[in-house]
Order: structure tokens, then sequence, then C-alpha cells
């Protein structure tokens, strides 16, 4: 089975209608990238998704109790039942299956992180804070009591409004305040941060990457060079269209850079005669803003060990180019997917699958390990040990999949949930 959204990205579902009058003013009197374009039809303050959406986030009033459910039938009766009482958007993974889902993450953390030192833990876009009160849980009753006491857990959300709710959820278990707090922020922006912070620490992005900005290049076929998309509005100041421009800007410049940086001569000699026999045009979606977050993380923590979670497919994409979004929304308490991207005015969810190869590139790319061609600078990265492992595979190491299994055997956590990966990358003391 495959997840998808937002009827089953975080197994969402509307039932009742929602009247929500949209904006037609994400772009302005000049063009933008279709990164700018994205951002503002997801997060902009007045018209974005995210703020039209204020109470997509889903908080469950009590954990399920998936041994006392016969199966697959009766998890999704009673996942029914719960989105008619609740009248929310979409609850995430960690929140259905919490604390399990959290637990595990623990673990993994646990496993793999220096007790010598104080631990320290930033999650980017905590939700409704379950994850953190899971882990802050698991770690209070499963580790020493010094790895408690001393530990700090930051939230870096971009919502006030959820990082009010994150407070309290943590704040049910009073000891956890003392060592949570809440920086209301985009984690992207380097001034947030303040000083560089040379102390080991993990970040947690669960679900992150997929609402991550994207920019789009277009080429005329497959020999062509790429050309930046840009979004600008048609005369009627309605409808909007593509302008293509040489491939100027820096961030789009260096992503490409990521993804041809294994291209050698013999595939461009291949491609360059396929092109002249099928001459087709190219469209490829470079997560921009992935590029960016890592840059800065990497940045202010140098030493930071990352685990992510996302989806590495989406089922049922019609718009065009590799890496491309699904664009979706409700109408009538249904899920309607769009075939362009460019129809969105804040009224849709616009998310992408993770390329895992590529995010693994910009991993060692940002840290200073791979570096682009002519850079000569003597400055050197460290190499970084990375993984990545299927959900059910990662559950399956660090967690408890007994915990949601249901009495036929059958595992939501497990079996649900096929077209999802955990990427996790730690640092090293090698240079080679």
């Amino acid at each position: 089975m495959f997840t998808r959204s937002p009827t089953t990205k975080k197994l969402s579902s509307f039932f009742h209608s929602h009247k929500t009058h949209f904006s037609t003013n994400i772009v302005g009197e000049k063009p933008v990238l279709v990164r700018d374009f994205i951002h503002s039809a997801l997060y902009d303050p007045k018209h974005g998704y995210f703020s039209q959406r204020s109470r997509s986030v889903g908080v469950l009033e009590r954990s399920i109790k998936f041994n006392q459910l016969e199966g697959r039938k009766a998890y999704m009766n009673h996942l029914d039942k719960i989105y008619k009482r609740s009248d929310i958007s979409w609850f995430t993974p960690v929140e259905l299956f919490k604390p399990w889902y959290a637990h595990g993450i623990a673990e993994a953390i646990m496993r793999t992180s220096q007790l010598s030192v104080p631990l320290q833990i930033y999650e980017i876009g905590g939700g409704s804070g379950i994850c953190a009160k899971g882990i802050l849980d698991y770690i209070m009753l499963n580790a020493p009591a010094r790895i408690y006491n001393n530990m700090t857990y930051t939230s870096v959300e971009i919502s006030p409004s959820l990082a009010e709710i994150q407070k309290e959820t943590v704040g049910e278990v009073r000891s956890h305040l003392s060592k949570f707090r809440v920086e209301c922020r985009d984690a992207a922006d380097r001034s947030g941060w303040g000083d560089i912070k040379q102390q080991p620490c993990w970040v947690i992005m669960l679900e992150v990457l997929d609402n991550l900005p994207h920019d789009l290049v277009y080429s005329e076929n497959q020999v062509f060079p790429w050309k930046e998309v840009w979004v600008e509005k048609q005369h009627d100041k309605e409808s909007l269209f593509e302008l293509y421009k040489p491939l100027e800007d820096p961030l789009i410049k260096r992503c490409v850079e990521i993804v041809e940086l294994d291209k050698n001569q013999s595939v461009s000699i291949a491609k360059s005669v396929w092109s002249k026999v099928f001459p087709k045009p190219r469209r490829c979606w470079l997560p921009t803003g992935c590029l960016k977050l890592l840059d800065v993380l990497h940045e202010v923590l140098p030493r930071m060990s990352l685990i992510a979670s996302d989806f590495s497919f989406l089922p049922d994409v019609s718009i065009p180019g590799e890496r491309a979004p699904l664009v979706s929304t409700k109408k009538d308490g249904r899920s309607v997917d769009y075939n362009s991207y460019l129809d969105t005015k804040g009224d849709a969810d616009i998310f992408f699958p993770t390329d895992f190869w590529l995010l693994e590139r910009m991993d060692h790319y940002c840290s200073g390990w791979m570096k682009p061609h002519g850079d000569n600078s003597t400055k050197q990265g460290k190499k970084r040990r990375t993984l990545v492992l299927d959900t059910s595979a990662f559950m399956e190491e660090f967690g408890l999949p007994s915990k949601t299994r249901t009495k036929d055997g059958y595992n939501p956590l497990l079996d649900d949930f096929k077209n999802t990966k955990f990427y996790l990358s730690v640092p090293t003391h090698n240079i080679k």
C-alpha cells in the first residue's frame, strides 16, 4: 500500500466542507522564481495554505490500542471515526503511532549519541509537539538520570499557533519544561541561529522535506542547457504562465551541479544521439529549499547528526517533470488533484517526493566533504556516515513493532508506509 496526501500523505481526510476565500495575489507585478511562488502558496501569513488551514494538525485524545483491533478493516474504520469526530485535516505518523514512533527515533538517537556530553536535540517543524514529548518521555524512563537531567530539546517552528500547541503538549509532563523550548522562526534563515554551535547535537526533520520550496528547470531537449523557470501573471492579471530564463540563480546552479556531478562523457554522447532521434523537452524539479536548509544547518551546527523521514515516492502524480510534486486540495470533502502547480492560490497542499540519493549528495556537499567543480580551497569537510532505511526496517531495528500490530498480524506502521524512508547521517573523524 502506498500513502499519499492530503488523503493519505499523513493519512488525512476531511469529512466536513470548509468555506475559505483564497487569494489570487500570490504573484505580483514582477515574475518570481518557482520556489518563491511555492513558498508563498504554502506559507504566506495571509493567503498560504498552512495559514488558511489553521486546524490542520490533529492531536489524538488517546493513543490507538492496536492490539485491540481485529485487522486492517477495523483500523481504517477506527481512523474514519477519529477524523469525523476531530474535524481536522490530517494526523502525522508520529501522532497516529504515539508514543511508539517517537520512541523508535529516541532509541536511534540513544544508540549513536556521545553520552559523555549533554544531549542536545533540535527538531525542525515540530507539529503538535508529540515527537518532542515522546522522545523526552523515552529518555526520562530509559536513560541514566544524568542524560535526561542535562539534555535540551529545541523546536524550531515557523507557525506561531503550532508553537503554542507544542508547549502545551510537552508541558503535560512538568519536568520536561525545563529542558524544552520553542523558537518561532524559519530554520532556513541563518540569522535566527546566532553564533556557530560546536557541540555535538541531533537534528530531527519528520515530513519536513516534502513541503520545502523547490525550483523548476526546463530544457528544449536532452542536450540543450537548462533554463530556470519563473512564474508571471498574464495581462488579464488572473492567469499565470511560465517564463524561461538562462540559468543565473546561484542556488539553482549549485543544485544542478550536485544533480549532475556523476555524469560522464559516454552518457552525454548517448543523450546527444538519443535527442536527435527523439527530441523531447525536459523538466526537472530541484530541492533548492532543502539545499538552503542543509547549508544553514551545516554552518551553524557543524557536528550535528541528522535524522529525517519522508516520502520516497508519490503515486498518481500528473504534473510533469522529474521529482514532480503532488498538488491536492479538498472540495466537498473529497481529494482533488491539480494537473498544474500554477492552479494553486493558497487552497492546495504542494508536496514533493524526496530523492534520498540526492539528499545524501547534498548532505556531503553542504558539509564540505564533497566539493563542486573548480573549488580549489584548502578547507576540507569531514566525511559523514549515512544510512537510508525503509520505515519498516527502521522501526524493526529501533522501535517496538509489536506495539502497532493488530490481532490478525496486520501492522499499519510497517505495512502502510512502503513509500517512506528514514535518512540518518552522523559525522565521523575521517577526512577521506
